[in-house]
Parts: C-alpha cells; sequence; structure tokens
C-alpha cells in the first residue's frame, strides 16, 4: 500500500512538474490595439540649413513591449507624422525618453506580464516563467534589489540586441541621428559596432546612433541614479561624460537627473558640446504639480540652496535642470523629453521642453504621443 502511494506521490509530481515546465517555456502571442497617433505640439524657430532637435514623447504601455516588432510600430508612426510634417532632415536628431529600452526586459514573456496590476506582480510572474535562466542570473547579481537586477541581467544580451536593432535600424530608415533614449544594461560597451554586455553592475545607459544605424562612440552611463535606481544599478562617474559629432553640431548626452548636476556640463562644455539632450522619466501620475521633493536620494550641488517643498517638481524641472543650467553650458540648444503612459503602476507626468541660452518653452500637457521640435 506504502509502496503504491508513493509511486502515485512520485508520478502527480512528475506531471506536476512537466506541466509547470511546459508552462514556463510557453508564449502565446495575444492581439493587442495600440494607439499610433501624435501631434505635433511645439515647434520652435524656423527651419534652416542647420537641422534640428526633435523630442519624441510617446506614450507607451506594458503590452507596447510584447515583443520589439510591436514596440517598433509605434515609434514608425511618429517619425512618419514628424516627416509628413517637414520636421525630419539629414541633420535631425531625434531623442527619445529615458528607460525607454530598459522595459525591452518584458519582451517575450507571458500575457500575465502585460495584464499585472502593479511592476511588482509583473516581475513575480516573469520570475515564475523564467526559473533556470533567473537562478544562474541571481548568482551573478549585484546590487542590492537582487530581484531587479537578476531579471536585467537574465535577458541583457537579448535585450541589447533588440535596442540596436530597434533604434539603430530607425535611425537609418528615417536617415537621422538618434538618441535612443536609455536602457538598463550590465556593463555596456560598443565593440565593433555592436552593442555588447559584461557581467559586472548594471549601468542606465544611452546610446546614439547616426544616420547609417551604427552607433556613434559608447554608451553614456548615468551619474546621478536616482533613488528608486540605486538598488541595483551603479553610478559612472562624470569624467565618463562624452560627446559624439552629428551633422547638427557636437552633442552631449545628459540622462535625467545627470541634467541637474553643473559637473555634466562642465564635463561637456570642456569637450565642446554644442547640442544636449536629456532623456528623462517621471514616475507617479500628478507628479509634475506636487511640492518638489529635493534630489531623490542624490547629493544636492552646491550651487543649489532652495529646500524641498520651496518649488513644484515642474518649476524645479525649470530653474534647476537644463532650461536654468544651459545658458551657462556653452551649448546653443537644448532638449529635455519624458515618457508617459501608463506601465503597470507607475504611472508618467513630466512636460518635455525645448531651450536655448535665451529661452525655453514647454510643450503642452496632455494625453496622447506628442511630438517636440526646436529648429537650429
Amino acid at each position: 500500500m506504502f509502496k503504491l502511494l508513493r509511486i502515485i506521490t512520485l508520478t502527480l509530481s512528475l506531471a506536476l512538474l512537466a506541466s509547470y515546465l511546459l508552462w514556463s517555456e510557453t508564449r502565446p502571442v495575444g492581439h493587442y490595439l495600440s494607439d499610433l497617433r501624435s501631434q505635433v505640439v511645439l515647434d520652435e524657430g524656423q527651419p534652416g540649413e542647420h537641422g534640428n532637435l526633435l523630442g519624441i514623447q510617446p506614450e507607451l504601455f506594458a503590452g507596447d513591449y510584447q515583443s520589439r516588432e510591436r514596440l517598433e510600430l509605434k515609434f514608425v508612426a511618429y517619425l512618419e507624422k514628424a516627416r509628413g510634417e517637414g520636421l525630419l532632415n539629414d541633420k535631425t536628431v531625434v531623442v527619445l525618453p529615458e528607460h525607454v529600452g530598459t522595459w525591452l526586459v518584458a519582451s517575450g514573456e507571458k500575457a500575465e506580464v502585460y495584464r499585472a496590476a502593479t511592476l511588482d506582480e509583473a516581475m513575480t510572474w516573469m520570475a515564475a516563467s523564467n526559473p533556470l535562466r533567473l537562478g544562474l542570473a541571481w548568482f551573478a547579481a549585484h546590487g542590492e534589489d537582487r530581484l531587479a537586477d537578476a531579471l536585467l541581467r537574465m535577458k541583457a544580451k537579448r535585450m541589447a540586441k533588440d535596442y540596436q536593432e530597434l533604434f539603430g535600424g530607425l535611425a537609418k530608415r528615417f536617415g537621422v541621428t538618434l538618441v535612443a533614449g536609455s536602457i538598463v544594461l550590465p556593463e555596456p560597451r560598443v565593440e565593433n559596432g555592436q552593442l555588447r554586455v559584461g557581467k559586472g553592475p548594471l549601468y542606465n545607459a544611452s546610446l546614439v546612433f547616426g544616420v547609417d544605424g551604427t552607433p556613434l562612440g559608447q554608451p553614456q552611463r548615468k551619474v546621478f541614479p536616482i533613488r528608486d535606481e540605486q538598488p541595483f544599478t551603479a553610478a559612472a562617474p562624470a569624467s565618463d561624460l562624452q560627446t559624439v559629432d552629428t551633422p547638427a553640431g557636437r552633442l552631449g548626452v545628459l540622462i535625467c537627473a545627470d541634467s541637474w548636476y553643473p559637473a555634466g556640463y562642465a564635463e561637456l562644455m570642456r569637450q565642446g558640446a554644442q547640442l544636449l539632450a536629456v532623456p528623462a522619466f517621471l514616475s507617479g501620475n500628478g507628479h509634475w504639480q506636487r511640492p518638489w521633493g529635493g534630489y531623490n536620494g542624490a547629493p544636492a550641488p552646491a550651487d543649489v540652496s532652495l529646500r524641498p517643498g520651496e518649488l513644484s517638481e515642474g518649476e524645479a524641472w525649470q530653474r534647476l535642470a537644463l532650461a536654468g543650467r544651459l545658458p551657462d553650458s556653452g551649448a546653443r540648444a537644448g532638449i529635455t523629453v519624458f515618457m508617459r503612459g501608463q506601465l503597470w503602476d507607475l504611472g508618467s507626468d513630466g512636460q518635455s521642453l525645448v531651450a536655448t541660452p535665451q529661452h525655453y518653452r514647454l510643450a503642452d500637457d496632455g494625453p496622447g504621443a506628442r511630438l517636440v521640435n526646436l529648429w537650429l
């Protein structure tokens, strides 16, 4: 009798294990409808021979990241709209928001990931459906947030490939220079024209693609990770900031919070930056109007005496980041581009802006994807 019970228990256990393994390897692709429309909400200056800075403020949702091809549909539609409005030429520099590549970590996952109400729930589903890969990545994780580190690490090679194929492909297809927002990868680097990953700490990094679709320079790593990023990403030194030559001028990239600190502007000024691009992401619906909370876990720069709460978040972005610092940067123009939409429970906010040393303009807020343009 006991022998029979053991056989039945073992059989059931094996059946359950087989069912779980089959479930974890199945990746059904469902139908998904997404709004591909966009509108030009800011067009500053007059068209000329010097090119333009074009910010794409997308409206993105978890389902947009089911595959690289699905995400590509959105950005192709946005760029086709820009082309139809006469905003693309061989000297156009297109700028995308921060973390636009990071969420490629969710590509190719189970439907439960995209239906999850919270990011924590989505991560739990990802972990459950990738047990072996996650286990290997877990032992290699560096950050305090081991789960976030391991999930990003286990997908890193595929993410890097998708990121380059998508955004490098868009740059080549539309004949523009493209600042591809940012992506979190372990020790990202460019070797022989290809984006590669290493085994060290994760960095939030941005890569610029030229008009032929190839990377310009090395990935620009974020210098001042915010509080939410610090448990799983490392900080790069300001001396790693770099400029790249584009048809519109010498370009420097400051990822989100890096645009709040004078050290970055000083380094890019030393390298002769003429244009500045700031890919940004601000989580939390309605955050723009709330009291400014300070430097979000990073040290305040020595030249700022304002205290948290003295300004709204939006006012702080205008006074203390690119719009307020550009006049002293040596650059002749800059742009800040936010991501909008609803990725799980993160929410989003922020009004993209264009700036010159003389003035700046905010894009009007509102639903849908928005194009923000500055003629140089």
